[in-house]
């Protein structure tokens, strides 16, 4: 009898403990899904705010959490994204969290779950966005963009002091011969706006629309086709964004690659963690649970 009950006290106890086991890691898959994210970063190219080795946490109710089926997406397979509602918009300067937009290569968008950038967003959607001198420049705004004591260092550089692969940039063409110090101007798409399709905005826009359709682009001379069908103008269907490191000397971001979709976007970066020297792994505790602004 008493054996009978030593077991069935075992009994309730396993359940009682599995019950709670089970609690904690749905709770957990949860937040991760609704509530939180860490990311280490992976390069010193948004210096001095944020360094190799750092651990960041987004807090992703403040843009809103994404919604999408997770298994799809670790097979490479193209997934439909919904955002919650956030607290608030993308704006100027906010450090973002997001997938990097070409993973395999610059033939076309997608999305890697595993590989992602730590950016500051310098564009909006709808802005129109340039670069002088090696300064950025937003019509319509007037204060500081990005990491201005990075861009003052590349503007005082002679532009032969550049490795060819930095000093040129998107959409490397040689008519339009864009650079670390002279980009520009070009039009954030958001979703309704309207390109006439030329050439140039084929080199613009190419990507994005191909992403957007799933359908291949081509361009003859200065007529563009969409699947074989001449295109002569385009509404867009998605936001995106331009994204910069702030040791701007020393980033591949979008002035390099082009602009990330608004989808590919995981959320703000909302402090620093914990703190990890790569080479000694001695933590940096001045650096634990710094806000990243």
């Amino acid at each position: 009898m008493k054996l009978k009950q030593l077991l069935s006290k075992l009994h309730n106890i396993v359940v009682e403990i599995v019950f709670w086991c089970s609690l904690v890691v749905v709770a957990w898959f949860a937040g991760q899904i609704l509530l939180f994210a860490s990311f280490k970063v992976p390069s010193a190219s948004m210096s001095p705010a944020l360094i190799d080795g750092d651990n960041v946490l987004v807090w992703k109710p403040t843009l809103g959490a994404r919604i999408f089926h997770l298994f799809d997406a670790l097979e490479g397979k193209r997934v439909t994204i919904h955002r919650l509602p956030g607290m608030r918009k993308v704006r100027r300067n906010d450090v973002l969290v997001f997938h990097i937009p070409y993973p395999h290569g610059p033939d076309h968008i997608e999305m890697h779950l595993l590989k992602y950038y730590v950016k500051r967003c310098v564009g909006l959607p709808g802005d129109t966005l340039s670069i002088h001198n090696g300064f950025y420049h937003v019509g319509g705004y007037n204060g500081a963009l990005g990491n201005v004591e990075s861009q003052q260092r590349v503007a005082e550089r002679n532009s032969a002091s550049f490795l060819p692969g930095v000093y040129h940039t998107f959409p490397r063409d040689s008519v339009v011969r864009w650079n670390i110090k002279e980009f520009g101007p070009i039009c954030i798409p958001k979703k309704g706006f309207s390109v006439v399709m030329t050439r140039t905005n084929y080199l613009f826009y190419g990507k994005l629309i191909e992403w957007e359709q799933e359908k291949k682009l081509d361009c003859m001379d200065d007529t563009v086709f969409l699947d074989g069908q001449k295109l002569e103008s385009y509404v867009f269907e998605k936001n995106y964004y331009f994204m910069a490191g702030d040791r701007t000397e020393d980033s591949q971001d979008s002035r390099y690659w082009g602009l990330a979709p608004e989808e590919y976007i995981v959320g703000k970066v909302a402090f620093i963690w914990k703190s990890v020297d790569r080479y000694t792994r001695r933590f940096r505790w001045e650096r634990f649970l710094k806000k990243v602004e």
